[in-house]
């Protein structure tokens, strides 16, 4: 298993392949998005963890400011897992408008 200095010499790695060092604003949007995962998997299922980190970074990425609306998300997503299977059916999330 990585170290955390091993994740984040990674995680910089990355960064900078994908063009954006210096963009991300703290580790603790980083560390956001790890409990994130950890909370899918547990509550939804692993599969479903890595897809949901993905969907999280492709919106943020569409705002005008990504590290604000990045961290919106999270909070929002996290909300939505923790009532997942609430009750053995799904919560309505905010903007289901089947529900």
């Amino acid at each position: 298993m990585a170290t955390h200095e091993e994740i984040g010499v990674w995680l910089g790695a990355v960064e900078r392949e994908l063009g954006l060092h210096g963009t991300i604003e703290s580790a603790q949007g980083l560390d956001a998005v790890a409990e994130l995962t950890g909370l899918v998997a547990d509550r939804v299922g692993p599969e479903a963890a890595g897809r949901t980190a993905f969907l999280v970074g492709a919106a943020a990425g569409r705002a005008e400011e990504p590290p604000v609306a990045a961290r919106d998300f999270t909070d929002k997503v996290a909300a939505l897992a923790r009532s997942w299977n609430a009750d053995t059916e799904r919560a309505a999330a905010p903007h289901d408008p089947g529900r």
